[in-house]
């Protein structure tokens, strides 16, 4: 594996500048924001690609402006932020793609960044940040769970000693996994976990406290974990919320580091308006989203292709005999 950094003043530069040297194949091992905050630092790595992805064939028969109207339809009924849906709605016809979904992909890679959260090992320890209740702890237990199946060290660290049960929660999936969960009590005390896991594992994951973004107390104590243990914070957001509430959740944990956006619980919503908002507002590159309540599934990385099918209206596929047994619960 090849590792080189980037620094650039935005996520969009630096990420153009990981393409032009080493190219579409790249793989993002980190993020961070560079010294004294200005611009960002990634660092990737070049190996091939598990997957050759192609893009359908773009459709002949429909209008440019009928598939940017589709798109600006669909991100309405999102409930994305207007500002950001004019922007993305301006992609879409500037791409002069008949195909809305092709369309909406190729406004989102021009709107955002995709940096996934490798699976084999990374540089510094990653730590899952965010609101109460936006499931940080089960995050944790999949990317390990994920990691551990592709045969890879993994260590777990948990800095929630707020929430109860919280610890015995994180404990069950550990557990299961094979994996010794680590507790760590304030930012010295990480220090020293994260310092003695040096060399001992492929990645390191830690589990933070659910903090309120809004106060200040709370967020600069979320500083000193990050600081004193020199990790990455990936901010873990629940889908399906208020668009403006997220936004100001996307730049709250921006202002402490983050770089790097997961979304969860996108089974139990409808709607991704929040999550696109949060990514907008703290200038956050998507990286994973979470899709199911097992911790053995239901966690990818997300693509500009793969999002723009969960925004746009997909048409049904045909079922075959076998499909609709399959799928489809008998009737009484």
């Amino acid at each position: 594996m090849r590792l080189k950094s980037f620094t650039a003043p935005t996520m969009t530069e630096a990420m153009e500048l990981v393409r032009q040297e080493l190219g579409d194949d790249a793989i993002i091992v980190s993020t961070q924001r560079a010294a004294g905050s200005k611009g960002v630092r990634i660092t990737a790595a070049l190996e091939p690609a598990d997957a050759d992805l192609a893009v359908a064939e773009m459709l002949q028969d429909s209008t440019e402006s009928s598939a940017a109207e589709a798109v600006r339809s669909a991100l309405a009924d999102h409930g994305v932020p207007q500002k950001v849906a004019d922007r993305l709605v301006n992609a879409a016809r500037t791409a002069e793609i008949s195909d809305p979904t092709l369309a909406c992909a190729a406004a989102l890679e021009a709107g955002f960044t995709f940096a996934h959260l490798p699976e084999h090992s990374a540089p510094r320890p990653f730590m899952l940040v965010g609101p109460n209740g936006s499931g940080k702890s089960i995050a944790v237990a999949k990317l390990a769970a994920r990691s551990v199946l592709k045969q890879r060290q993994v260590g777990v660290i948990t800095c929630d000693n707020i929430r109860a049960g919280a610890v015995e929660q994180l404990a069950a999936f550990t557990s299961i996994l094979e994996i010794d969960l680590v507790r760590a009590r304030g930012p010295e005390s990480l220090a020293r976990v994260v310092e003695s896991t040096n060399g001992l594992f492929d990645l390191v994951l830690i589990d933070s406290p659910g903090l309120n973004p809004f106060k200040q107390t709370d967020m600069d104590y979320l500083q000193a974990l990050i600081e004193a243990a020199d990790v990455e914070p990936i901010l873990v957001m629940a889908a399906g919320g208020d668009a403006v509430e997220a936004s100001e959740i996307g730049e709250a944990f921006a202002e402490i580091g983050a770089t790097r956006l997961f979304a969860s619980r996108l089974d139990t919503t409808r709607r991704l308006g929040s999550v696109l908002a949060c990514a907008e507002a703290g200038q956050m590159a998507f990286c994973d989203v979470s899709a199911s309540p097992h911790v053995a599934s239901g966690i990818s990385p997300i693509s500009a292709i793969s999002l723009a099918r969960l925004i746009m209206p997909q048409p049904a596929a045909p079922q075959t005999r076998d499909e609709t047994f399959w799928t489809e619960a008998p009737t009484s």
